[in-house]
């Protein structure tokens, strides 16, 4: 997630280096032909690129909107998960605390708390493509490990042991009927929650509308320069990089938003929000073994 401050004008402009100097080349060329050469003379009315430009804005406008929509779920959906994980815990506590408590029930909260925090960390990778399953390992049991590695959907895996744990918790009386039905609930918004980021993440953006709107911003700059030659002359150069500049930026804002699990600085901060969780429910069950403090990636302009 790109910081509110420090963002350098290299990532920024980064993104369009290569179309800008594409769109550079090509004005100066325009522009000393027309100076020296005089091979062809070509003029457009200014309306021309104007009705171009005005009808590429609408469309790169709800690009842009549809591609943040799909941000913004993202971190809706995130949101949610921060508050249900706090949820899960603070329900294991308060069903299963007692002044007669186990060392076995201790273990168990302990456990469970550990899990959820894996499965927070472990959702990120698996929505990012880089499953490492030795950042999880120290939160889980070797036979956890053991079972969610059979997986294919690791995340999966662990919300199925929470609910295998909580029927063993049922049947050993530590939560009654009522409440195991209240913490399953909890566990299946979990899970609705995860479904909602892997639609995100499987749902291609239409490649036809990107495509046919990258031809038509190329067809507008190809056009450009024609019709400013008269008005500015050489200076027409300058003027069609700065206005070319603003839509590519536009197209190129659009395509890193609509994709926010892709491990770009634009991306849904999951590792550092899995963080926030980690360190609410280790102090939720007392665990003074905190995890260090998010620091800024790359020149401190972004966290993941």
């Amino acid at each position: 997630m790109l910081l509110k401050t420090k963002i350098p004008l290299t990532y920024v402009f980064g993104k369009i280096k290569q179309e800008v100097l594409f769109v550079f080349i090509y004005a100066t060329l325009i522009a000393i032909e027309d100076r020296f050469f005089h091979v062809m003379s070509i003029s457009l009315p200014l309306s021309v690129p104007m009705v171009l430009g005005t009808v590429l804005s609408l469309l790169l406008a709800f690009k842009s909107n549809q591609a943040y929509d799909r941000w913004w779920e993202a971190r809706i959906v995130w949101g949610a998960i921060v508050n249900d994980s706090r949820s899960l815990i603070r329900q294991v506590l308060c069903f299963t605390d007692a002044p007669y408590a186990s060392e076995e029930l201790r273990a168990w909260v302990e456990r469970f708390t550990n899990r959820q925090i894996a499965w927070s960390y472990g959702l990120g990778m698996a929505l990012r493509n880089k499953m490492d399953v030795e950042k999880i390992r120290r939160y889980l049991s070797p036979e956890e490990l053991a079972f969610v590695l059979k997986h294919n959907n690791l995340p999966n895996a662990l919300l199925e042991l929470h609910a295998w744990d909580l029927r063993y918790a049922l049947n050993e009386g530590w939560v009654n009927s009522y409440q195991q039905v209240e913490l399953d609930r909890t566990l299946t918004r979990l899970t609705d929650s995860m479904g909602k980021c892997e639609r995100i993440k499987n749902t291609v953006f239409p490649v036809t509308y990107t495509l046919y709107i990258h031809f038509s911003l190329f067809f507008f700059v190809l056009l450009l320069p024609f019709a400013l030659l008269e008005i500015f002359g050489v200076l027409e150069v300058l003027m069609v990089v700065a206005i070319s500049s603003s839509f590519f930026l536009i197209e190129k804002m659009a395509i890193h938003l609509q994709d926010p699990f892709e491990g770009k600085p634009t991306d849904t901060p999951v590792t550092a929000i899995a963080r926030t969780i980690e360190v609410n429910l280790k102090q939720m069950i007392g665990d003074k073994n905190l995890p260090k403090e998010n620091t800024p990636l790359a020149n401190t302009y972004y966290v993941m």
